[in-house]
């Protein structure tokens, strides 16, 4: 196990430093997800933390551990939104001024909540990257303190602090699911487990479209990846910290890696079932769970934050209800002659069918006569209902077919 500059007293330490502005955020059982995996789950919800995610833990530990002389300077990150609010934050805690690079493309209630944090934001770039870039300029040409968002042993030892709270919750945890993305989160959860009980076991888990750290096992060294293509924003990470990467490889005992399209129905699991909005990089912990293959551990997933504006959370919830059928659209032709919509309607009615939406299309023939084309947006209770409807769509002499669903 490697825990060189980490130690059990650090963690303790940072533990109680942290407490000054963090929230309580006490594990949840999940019979939900407990009944679904075989396993004992419990849910650590970093979303209901202070500024919205764990990132407030790093940020404010990093800057306790600077001088005086240091916070005087300024301080200065780049983030695209959870570490901006987390520096911003603590930096006004400290007293101390804070400027925040983030990319041109953030969505600008994120940039709205840094600013009302009391920090001075700076739009650059398109990406995270680029954003960064600006930020150690500006830092070298002012003499600002910069505070990383993750690739900092201190940040990640105020993120560790998770691991601290989740063992003196649950002293017989089993296993510990931490997202990655830079590798600042995952660095400090794994490297606090090992110290506090090597037996317990932490899996980092990534967006396949942004597996950075991945990339790093597999060529033995880190690693930069062309290109992040991933709903899960928070995690889309080009390349894992270098001054990370020696502890991930010791000390977390898997990674996994989630396509988006199993996001899209965690988010839908944890708003109907546990009342909770997470972010899509929040959601990775949550998504690995069916892909544990260990029955009876108890698991701990860490749902590292809740920031999600309002037009990805509409997108996120309407693809989960048509990847799960539960909103689907079925075309049928018809003679266009009075009572054919209604007899259609009828039979989805009947089969407890709710119509959201038709179109009925007269021009899809020359002659409307023979057929014109009815496009039926219904809501289901799933794949088993889908078929049903369908089927009785088929019984009555239509001849449906399945096409995109468009809301």
């Amino acid at each position: 196990m490697m825990s060189e500059g980490f130690t059990i007293d650090k963690f303790e330490a940072a533990a109680q430093k942290v407490q000054e502005v963090t929230l309580p955020t006490p594990l949840q059982y999940s019979e939900y997800f407990s009944s679904r995996t075989g396993n004992k789950v419990w849910l650590k919800p970093e979303n209901m933390q202070r500024t919205g995610a764990y990132k407030v833990r790093g940020a404010y530990y990093k800057i306790s551990t600077l001088s005086e002389e240091e916070k005087s300077r300024g301080l200065i990150t780049a983030s695209a939104g959870n570490h901006a609010q987390g520096v911003a934050y603590a930096a006004r805690q400290c007293g101390a001024r804070a400027i925040v690079c983030m990319p041109t493309t953030t969505p600008l209630i994120k940039v709205e909540r840094t600013r009302n944090l009391g920090a001075e934001v700076v739009l650059y770039g398109n990406v995270y990257d680029e954003a960064c870039a600006k930020a150690y300029e500006l830092a070298e040409e002012n003499g600002y303190t910069f505070v990383h968002p993750f690739n900092d042993l201190d940040v990640a030892t105020g993120q560790g602090t998770i691991t601290y709270e989740i063992v003196k919750e649950l002293p017989t945890v089993d296993y510990i699911l931490v997202p990655v993305g830079g590798g600042g989160l995952s660095t400090g959860v794994s490297t606090c487990a090992k110290l506090l009980n090597p037996h317990i076991k932490v899996i980092g888990v990534e967006p396949t479209g942004a597996a950075s750290l991945t990339a790093a096992l597999n060529a033995g060294e880190v690693t930069t990846l062309s290109s992040a293509s991933t709903i899960a924003d928070g995690t889309a990470v080009l390349t894992i910290g270098d001054k990370l990467f020696p502890y991930l490889k010791e000390n977390l005992d898997e990674v996994i890696t989630i396509d988006d399209n199993e996001l899209i129905t965690a988010f839908l699991d944890m708003v109907e079932n546990h009342k909770m909005i997470v972010e899509n990089s929040g959601l990775l912990s949550v998504a690995a769970l069916s892909h544990l293959d260990f029955k009876g551990k108890k698991v701990v997933s860490i749902l590292s934050g809740g920031n999600m504006d309002v037009i990805t959370m509409s997108s996120v919830v309407q693809n989960g209800l048509i990847m799960r059928d539960r909103i689907f659209t079925v075309s049928v032709l018809l003679p266009d002659r009075p009572g054919m919509l209604v007899k259609v309607a009828s039979i989805i009615a009947e089969q407890k069918g709710n119509v959201i939406k038709l179109d009925h299309n007269q021009f899809y023939s020359v002659n409307r006569n023979e057929a014109v084309e009815l496009k039926v947006t219904v809501e289901a209770f799933g794949t088993d209902h889908k078929n049903q409807i369908i089927k009785a769509l088929e019984d009555a002499g239509f001849a449906p077919k399945l096409k995109h669903t468009m809301l």
